[in-house]
């Protein structure tokens, strides 16, 4: 019974803590971003670009050699996706000649991720071309680039609307 009593206190403690030790961030506190390493950025701006240019134009072939063997689709609507066929599979039936998008430009940051690759952050829009009226608003998504011997391999994808 004591474990139990001093395990709700502690809990209670560190929530109390976690609650009033968080500031509150203003406008003003945030930083403009600028990336740590411009020709990082650059290649993975270049690589986006490439993967995107191929998914706009249904080139499945260059789409399926930009996917990692090991792709994790993380899909705030849809789930994980794990299989790279799957997602392949999806793209063709759903997507090529009914959807595009864009990239929100001035919106990608890129970090390097030491010994593995690098991390995109940034906005896209997707336009419906059966709802050529609907307005489309800019969604965050996120992908892990993994670099094998300077080729680089979407590894990881979260894509949120």
């Amino acid at each position: 019974m004591l474990n139990t009593k001093y395990s709700i206190f502690l809990l209670l403690l560190l929530m109390f803590q976690f609650c009033y030790s968080q500031e509150t961030v203003k406008t003003s506190d945030i930083i403009t971003y600028e990336p740590v390493d411009k020709t990082l950025y650059d290649e993975i701006l270049a690589m986006d670009k490439m993967y995107f240019d191929a998914y706009n134009a249904c080139d499945m072939k260059t789409q399926e050699a930009l996917y990692s063997d090991s792709i994790e689709f993380f899909h705030d609507k849809g789930g994980l996706s794990t299989s790279k066929q799957d997602i392949l599979d999806a793209i063709e039936k759903n997507i090529c000649g009914k959807v595009t998008r864009a990239l929100v430009e001035g919106s990608v940051e890129v970090y390097p991720i030491k010994d593995y690759g690098a991390v995109e952050i940034g906005y896209h829009k997707f336009y419906n071309k059966q709802e050529p009226d609907a307005v489309s608003k800019a969604v965050k998504f996120i992908v892990v680039w993994e670099n094998e011997n300077g080729n680089w391999l979407i590894a990881k994808v979260i894509s949120l609307h």
